[in-house]
């Protein structure tokens, strides 16, 4: 339980601003599930409607064992968590989102507003911090904010089976495995990658990767593929690029 110092206050108590009717977000959030953490069900409730009117499909859970077994069970794109609950700490929770689901971003809220309060929380790996009584345009605010870094950096990287090329620094990872690609095997990639599940013909590859138009006796593509298969690939786990006959080659699943 709390004590009297850590306390929100009554339940009674307006904690958040919710929105009126009408004043929700330009931007339809109805497909964004987020997670509540919170024991003081005023609070709940206040932060439910207002999140809810902007569109965001909320589910609470009003003390740390259950909200920690929600946020395990995953299928949020956000999580609101209070730091002081009974049964289980805020803290604690964070600490077991991270090593589950760490792309999940975690925004605090908590009564505590000393510096090193946050500074714990931060480090513990939530991404923001709000101290109660907060606005609730606020927390819809920062919970957009992050949304938006997540679509952004998901945007700069291709992730096929357990390939992983990011555009922006043109590193390229294999079961988090380093893999150093020269410039046209890196581009040679990246098409197949954003045709993940297609057959590929030879030709579109010479002209797309190469700019070349049909060369019926050049080999390159083919070169290159086996230059790409054997730097993913190893002996016991070959790298997903499949020859398609009569046509080219596929990147994906063998099915």
């Amino acid at each position: 339980m709390r004590s009297a110092s850590d306390s929100d206050g009554p339940s009674t108590a307006a904690p958040v601003e919710v929105p009126a009717r009408g004043q929700q977000s330009e931007q339809p959030l109805s497909s964004v599930n987020v997670l509540l953490v919170e024991d003081e069900p005023g609070i709940v409730d206040f932060v439910r409607r207002g999140l809810e009117a902007e569109g965001f499909a909320i589910e609470a859970a009003l003390n740390g064992e259950e909200g920690e077994r929600l946020a395990l069970r995953g299928g949020y794109d956000a999580i609101v968590l209070d730091l002081m609950l009974p049964g289980r700490g805020g803290l604690e929770i964070l600490a077991s989102v991270r090593r589950a689901t760490p792309n999940v971003p975690v925004i605090v809220l908590t009564a505590r507003g000393e510096i090193e309060d946050r500074v714990r929380g931060l480090e513990a790996g939530a991404v923001d911090y709000l101290v109660k009584p907060f606005s609730l345009a606020e927390l819809a605010a920062r919970v957009r904010a992050q949304l938006r870094i997540i679509a952004e950096a998901s945007a700069s990287t291709l992730r096929v089976e357990d390939i992983e090329v990011d555009l922006l620094t043109r590193k390229v990872r294999r079961g988090g495995r380093p893999v150093a690609l020269s410039t046209t095997e890196f581009e040679l990639l990246v098409y197949l990658l954003r045709h993940r599940g297609q057959a590929i013909s030879r030709e579109e590859l010479l002209s797309s990767v190469w700019g070349y138009e049909h060369d019926p006796a050049t080999n390159v593509v083919d070169v290159y593929v086996g230059y790409l298969r054997r730097k993913l690939g190893t002996p016991d786990d070959p790298a997903p690029i499949f020859t398609v006959r009569a046509v080219g080659y596929r990147l994906g699943s063998t099915s």
